[in-house]
């Protein structure tokens, strides 16, 4: 009999351990549909983000894909950092009935944080972002808050004093029967960021060889060229900022055996510095002295020469609701002949016509009046073909539009990652993935 007892509740245990653990009863699943169809319907707005984990990671809200369907705009805005890593700024936009509710968060990563740990983080301020709008809504029994202590950043004791470095080395090569490549990378970069100052340098290097064989013949083509570009910026308030520009290279396409250009500049930004994540109008001037010596002998019989010159440009960057502007012009010329002269347009337009159309501009356009160092003697038929050598040109143009076009259902709340994107023509860049 005692054993019978004991077989029983062996029994009575393995049938328990078979129930599923997330096994509701049908009247719950029931109350939790109605309170998640009363959630906030939330616009995400991240060309970058990743979607699938944010709707993974916040599950309690409903995911919308067009903004006029949603009770939250949320615009997310990316900076660099001065520790090479991105500040991600986090604007919450109440819209309809939730109109009164808004606020901005920030989150930084550094450079050496994994993409997981950037996602873990951002989609952590965003969560919290979101909980104002869920509070309004019966969801809210369903959410509870946890407090968890963090180290200030003033708690920090900075050992670098703010300096990041980088460096970077690399090579590639190429083999066919009838071809081969080879080329050998270098850089080095040295940055320090603060609130007051801004201190970035680079040095990067390049070295490619070339060869081909046509018929009997073996036409080989080098290039190299070695960049350095360096600035130092002083803030002068919420407005104006000054500082000084350092540039010095070498290359064969450019016929520059050497040139340094130092440049001080001023800036005006319209719009206060702390709201350069949403938008910027910035005046830039830069006078600056350049010391040249070619390679070969140019076309204005110059083999060296040293020039003054200007050059002012404006910088208008909006990011909102409705879309995104990016947009500038620069005018520069030397002292020495006016004619001497470049300017250069360049625009990104996304705008949300309506719900679900968006109309995308992209272009560039460059007057070109000052290539002083092109070679008296030309380029030859290979370095036309590999583009080894500047070429004579009066102007620069690329323009692109794109329409585009969804519909369907306006929730997207689920994640299925089978198969991936398999044979499917994604929005973003219209290929195969």
């Amino acid at each position: 009999m005692k054993r019978l007892s004991l077989i029983l509740i062996l029994l009575l245990i393995l049938a328990g351990l078979a129930v599923p653990a997330r096994s509701y009863p049908q009247e719950g699943r029931s109350n939790l549909a109605e309170l998640k169809k009363l959630a906030p319907k939330v616009f995400i707005d991240f060309e970058d983000g990743d979607l699938d984990y944010i709707r993974t990671e916040i599950p309690f809200v409903n995911y919308v894909r067009d903004r006029k369907e949603a009770d939250v705009h949320v615009l997310i805005t990316t900076q660099g950092t001065g520790s090479g890593g991105t500040e991600y700024t986090l604007a919450f936009i109440g819209q309809g009935s939730y109109a009164n509710i808004g606020s901005t968060l920030i989150y930084a990563s550094s450079k050496t944080d994994t993409e997981d740990e950037i996602r873990r983080g951002y989609v952590a301020v965003l969560k919290m972002g979101l909980l104002p709008y869920a509070s309004k809504t019966p969801i809210r029994d369903l959410i509870s808050v946890s407090f968890k202590e963090k180290v200030k950043p003033t708690d920090v004791v900075d050992p670098w004093k703010f300096w990041v470095f980088s460096l970077s080395v690399g090579g590639e090569v190429n083999r066919e029967s009838q071809t081969k490549s080879d080329s050998i990378n270098f850089s080095i970069t040295a940055n320090k960021v603060t609130p007051d100052i801004k201190l970035r340098t680079g040095l990067s290097a390049t070295y490619e060889k070339d060869e081909f064989k046509y018929k009997d013949e073996t036409i080989s083509s080098k290039s190299d060229s070695v960049d350095f570009a360096g600035v130092f910026v002083k803030s002068l308030g919420e407005h104006w900022s000054a500082g000084l520009a350092l540039t010095m290279s070498s290359s064969t396409y450019r016929n520059l055996r050497f040139k340094i250009t130092p440049a001080p500049a001023i800036e005006y930004d319209v719009f206060p510095y702390s709201e350069s994540t949403r938008r910027q109008l910035r005046f830039l001037y830069k006078v600056g002295y350049e010391f040249v010596r070619y390679r070969e002998l140019t076309i204005y019989d110059k083999i060296k020469e040293s020039l003054l010159g200007q050059s002012l440009s404006a910088s208008l960057e909006i990011k909102e609701p409705w879309g995104s502007l990016s947009s500038s012009l620069e005018g520069s010329h030397y002292f020495h002949d006016f004619n001497f002269n470049r300017l250069a347009f360049s625009t990104e337009l996304s705008f949300r016509i309506f719900k679900g159309l968006d109309f995308n501009i992209d272009g560039m356009y460059e007057r070109i009046r000052d290539q002083l160092s092109l070679p008296a003697q030309g380029a030859s038929r290979e370095d036309i073909l590999l583009r080894r050598k500047e070429l004579r040109t009066e102007y620069n143009l690329f323009f692109s539009v794109s329409l585009s076009y969804t519909f369907g259902s306006i929730y997207s709340n689920v994640v299925n990652p089978r198969f991936g994107n398999l044979g499917v023509i994604e929005h973003h860049d219209g290929g195969w993935d």
